[in-house]
């Protein structure tokens, strides 16, 4: 494991995580949104895929923690989970029956999401900050 892979480790999660939170934030924007950009059906909630970086194949447990170099963002998919149906015949997006269909994104869920992405967060933060304070600590003893 060389000197700066903890850095990179914790660099690229915060980078997969601050995705993370921007897409729960589009979420939460879009949350009553019962028309896409292109007109076409509710907005569908979305959500962030993510995958080692780096990873190798490795005939052991060490091989692969040697290959392993973070994590990175695969993709942004769509929540297959159905559009919830709401009775409103006065909004314009009502059918016949006056249903409409809104986002399959629940604000509970997202906040909740969105707290795991933020303490994730936080933690990288600080795994920087320790090793940081351990480098600086060695290059004192060198002295």
């Amino acid at each position: 494991m060389g000197l700066f892979d903890a850095l990179d480790a914790s660099g690229s999660a915060l980078s997969a995580e601050r995705v993370r939170m921007d897409v729960t934030a589009e979420n939460l924007a879009n949350a009553q949104s019962t028309r896409t950009a292109n007109g076409q059906g509710p907005y569908r909630r979305k959500e962030v895929v993510m995958q080692e970086a780096g990873a190798g194949v490795g005939s052991s447990f060490a091989d692969s923690l040697q290959a392993a170099r973070g994590v990175k963002v695969a993709g942004i998919v769509q929540d297959p989970t159905p559009s919830r149906r709401v009775y409103d015949p006065g909004h314009p997006d009502a059918d016949a029956q006056g249903y409409v269909l809104m986002p399959n994104v629940n604000t509970v869920t997202e906040m909740t999401d969105l707290i795991g992405a933020s303490r994730a967060y936080e933690a990288n933060v600080t795994a920087m900050q320790t090793t940081k304070s351990m480098f600086a600590r060695t290059l004192d003893i060198l002295k």
